[in-house]
């Protein structure tokens, strides 16, 4: 793990498989700390195909989630009730750009006890609340790569926590 001039953290990992993707998302989903007052968000960047749903199922299945985990491009938002967690996972690819959001009602699940996961998130530029973690998803020839930058304290203690059980 690097530290960038601002003091934020950042990580690579490499996926060689789905089912690597997969475990990198369980992970995350171990290692996600609490957070007071509001949602702990992370949005995940990439091109299709670069295995952004594929993490966040993996991050879902160890949080509980016993049924199929797809990417929500046509329901915008599918939500996860998983006893006082309550997961949103948001596909904004189809927005048109930030003004959209707002129909989403993102707000009402800006809350203690939520966890946001936002694919696309470029899509609502100005328009979303900063993020705890921001991850960038790469096709490579050999797998994917996966940028993973820390920009709150949540964030980096939750990067940390990954970090520290894959040591």
């Amino acid at each position: 793990m690097s530290e960038s001039p601002a003091g934020l953290r950042r990580r690579v990992f490499h996926s060689g498989t789905e089912s690597e993707t997969e475990q990198l998302g369980a992970a995350f989903g171990a290692a996600r700390p609490p957070v007071a007052g509001r949602a702990l968000r992370a949005w995940l960047a990439g091109d299709l195909g670069a295995g952004k749903t594929t993490f966040v199922r993996g991050l879902l299945r160890h949080l509980g989630v016993k049924g199929a985990v797809r990417s929500p491009t046509y329901s915008l938002i599918e939500r996860y009730a998983l006893g006082p967690l309550e997961v949103m996972h948001g596909d904004l690819y189809r927005l048109q750009g930030a003004a959209d959001l707002a129909a989403l009602g993102l707000d009402d699940f800006d809350r203690a006890g939520a966890l946001w996961l936002i694919e696309w998130p470029e899509r609502g530029a100005g328009a979303l609340p900063p993020p705890d973690l921001q991850l960038g998803f790469t096709v490579q020839a050999d797998g994917h790569r996966i940028d993973v930058l820390a920009s709150s304290e949540a964030g980096a203690h939750w990067l940390a926590g990954v970090a520290s059980a894959s040591s």
